[in-house]
């Protein structure tokens, strides 16, 4: 069940992509499809999302985004460079104008000194603009991280719109 206010928030981001005309993409590894999940919630959404990408592994990474496998080598998945370019391949696979990217560690393992439970890579992409990135490190049990990465998503096309 998605958090009505997080449902909230996705209807107020699809109707500022409506009334601009622009189509949105979604690349999700820690949240597997949660963040277009929230936006197809909506009635309506489907003249607003294009599509969404579910690269869980780094071989969907790789061949449904194009995310070069020596990125995930030096890098890791979990990193800036792998965000920037998943949100990239998800602009340049689909007709989208805007395409959000997401990577990181939901838990409750997996984390390093360097790679916290937490961590989230954000990648933003925009036809005409250059590729925008951030991250975030969220607190709580995995549910928590993965909801706090979705309305970080959202808030992020938001700002971009």
């Amino acid at each position: 069940m998605i958090d009505a206010e997080l449902l909230g928030e996705a209807a107020a981001l699809l109707d500022a992509a409506r009334a601009r005309g622009v189509a949105l993409a979604t690349a999700e590894s820690l949240t597997g499809g949660l963040i277009a999940a929230t936006l197809t919630a909506i009635a309506g959404s489907s003249d607003v999302v294009d599509r969404g990408f579910v690269t869980y592994s780094n071989a969907a990474k790789q061949e449904l985004l194009g995310v070069p496998a020596e990125l995930i080598r030096q890098h890791g998945a979990v990193s800036e460079p792998v965000a920037r370019a998943m949100a990239a391949g998800a602009l340049a696979r689909s007709r989208a104008g805007i395409a959000v990217a997401v990577t990181g560690v939901a838990g409750p393992g997996g984390g390093t000194a360097e790679k916290p439970v937490g961590l989230v890579w954000f990648g933003l992409a925009q036809r005409g603009q250059p590729v925008a990135s951030e991250s975030r490190v969220f607190a709580g049990n995995r549910t928590a991280i993965r909801a706090a990465t979705v309305a970080q998503a959202i808030a992020l096309i938001r700002a971009r719109l």
